[in-house]
């Protein structure tokens, strides 16, 4: 099999229906623009079909197959989705159908009924006009020259309720010219070994055609699922980016990419492509507006992240002993976490990592972040979500450390003046021999904080300028303690192109807030001394 546009063999094609299944998910939405975006991305990647959507079904659809004529996929094929004709309507004359051949795509995705309880009670239909809906439908659409690709939908439903109908459908289909008979899980609940079985018996009822699996995830196992089906003879798997899709999801391509290639040695993209995986992931996320799942596998962030002592102790000596493909593979990276879990094997990778060569250097200095990170845990600190706070705490073990500034004294308080509150802090920051006392407001406190921070550093470290508050997160914990419970600070910090996080944790927010602030500004002021050495050397 030829993947189009790239010259590759490949021994599966994917098939994306992010466009369209995955927009069913609930608070997802994607413009007409965000789609053509994602379908160039996913061809660059090495999809072979991208589902563009429903063209009878909304204005937006429409307006990307109009978009989409003048657009460079990379070789994947676009594809218009839709259902055959109504009953007792002759496709040529069903609007749904034309508007699949107005869509101007070169594939259409056709979908109809494989269980009887969906043609008798929801199209109210005989069995025997379905199968015709069916061969008209997919025979008209190639007549106009259109690969078509058939969905069964329902398919092992229909197939546990009547197998030999259910076989009779795809038939008709492969028997009309389709291209492609897709075995749909629509409800997601069947096992990968009826997956087997019944794809193992469809390739015997129909020797020539070619099969595909499509697998939703109610079950958690539409990944597992579409490997079963790949084993037992599929070699088109459709899917949705990051499981996007209605209810539980969709199959995760993604992940059925990765396993294809790495586990059982299918080609599925070009060589090399496999790298761009994890891009890809966070590209449609923020397409989406959806935050990335840290959790997902291969692509997340925490896909590769190593907490426990023991475990990064293996890691240091041997990755392969705690990871089942090296990170790097799917274009993710190794993560050592510092937290109370945590032995000297973490810190020492830290340290490595962050490029603090006093802590790397030395086991001692290692073992006092050690003890120090169990101790601040203890007291409400989490270190694991403030990597530039780990970084300080283990600058500040070594013999030569000298804090740029501190905070000699501080005041903020919020009120109101008449019909608007209103917010101000005072700073006075102690640095290089002089004292600087500044005053800000804010809408807040802690902005107001930020404010005069600023103003007092800025004359003494114009980097500091460079420095911004991007996202502040607070929690509560021991929260059976009321208003005295301890409460943790977490805030993201942006510096010419980087971006970090600081902790601070105290019973009083404010103090929590600026013990962060503080960190956040001395971490951007060592990431500018950094750049400066960079560029003299």
């Amino acid at each position: 099999m030829n993947a189009p546009g790239r010259g590759a063999d490949v021994d599966v094609a994917l098939y994306d229906t992010t466009l369209r299944d995955g927009t069913q998910r609930e608070g997802l939405s994607l413009s007409a623009r965000d789609k053509l975006r994602i379908a160039e991305r996913l061809g660059r990647f090495g999809v072979r079909y991208v589902e563009g959507g429903w063209p009878g079904s909304n204005p937006k659809d429409r307006e990307l197959f109009a978009r989409a004529s003048g657009a460079d996929l990379g070789g994947a094929r676009l594809a218009a989705f839709g259902s055959t004709a109504r009953p007792g309507v002759a496709p040529g004359d069903d609007l749904q159908v034309r508007a699949l051949l107005d869509a101007g795509t070169p594939v259409v995705t056709l979908f109809g009924k494989s269980w009887l309880r969906h043609v008798k009670a929801v199209l109210r239909t005989t069995p025997e006009a379905n199968l015709g809906m069916i061969r008209h439908t997919v025979g008209f659409l190639r007549a106009e020259g259109r690969e078509v690709i058939y969905d069964a939908e329902h398919f092992f439903d229909g197939y546990a309720d009547d197998a030999a109908y259910a076989m009779a459908t795809l038939a008709a289909a492969h028997e009309a010219g389709a291209s492609c008979v897709v075995l749909c899980d629509t409800n997601g609940g069947s096992l990968p070994e009826q997956v087997a079985a019944a794809l193992s018996e469809a390739r015997g009822e129909l020797p020539g055609a070619t099969f595909g699996i499509h697998a939703h995830d109610d079950g958690g196992l539409a990944v597992a699922n579409s490997l079963a089906a790949v084993r037992a003879g599929a070699t088109h798997v459709q899917g949705t980016v990051n499981g996007y899709g209605e209810r539980c999801g969709n199959a995760n391509l993604l992940t059925v990419a990765a396993n294809l290639e790495l586990k059982l040695g299918r080609r599925c993209v070009a060589p090399g492509q496999l790298a761009e995986l994890s891009a890809l992931s966070h590209f449609v996320a923020d397409v989406a507006n959806l935050p990335p799942d840290a959790h997902a596998p291969y692509v997340g962030r925490s896909a590769f992240a190593h907490k426990g002592g023991v475990h990064v102790s293996a890691v240091r000596r041997d990755a392969g002993s705690y990871e089942h493909v090296p990170p790097e593979v799917v274009g993710n990276a190794r993560r050592v976490v510092v937290s109370e879990l945590s032995g000297r094997s973490n810190v020492l990778s830290k340290a490595e990592e962050l490029g603090v060569a006093d802590v790397g250097a030395s086991a001692a200095a290692a073992q006092a972040v050690v003890q120090q990170v169990k101790a601040r845990e203890a007291e409400g600190y989490a270190y694991e979500a403030a990597e530039a706070s780990i970084a300080l705490l283990m600058a500040r073990e070594a013999a030569d450390y000298a804090a740029p500034f501190a905070v000699v004294d501080y005041q903020a308080s919020v009120g109101r003046r008449r019909d608007a509150l209103f917010a101000e802090a005072t700073v006075r920051v102690a640095s290089k021999g002089q004292e600087r006392l500044e005053v800000a407001d804010g809408n807040g406190p802690v902005a107001a904080l930020d404010g005069a921070l600023r103003k007092a550093l800025v004359p003494l470290f114009p980097a500091a300028r460079d420095v911004h508050l991007v996202d502040y997160k607070v929690r509560i914990l021991d929260g059976q303690d009321g208003t005295s419970s301890t409460t943790r600070v977490i805030i993201d910090h942006a510096f010419r192109g980087s971006s970090f996080s600081t902790v601070g944790a105290s019973p009083n927010i404010v103090e929590a807030s600026l013990e962060a602030l503080v960190d956040g500004y001395e971490y951007g002021l060592r990431l500018a001394r950094r750049e400066t050495a960079h560029a003299g050397g």
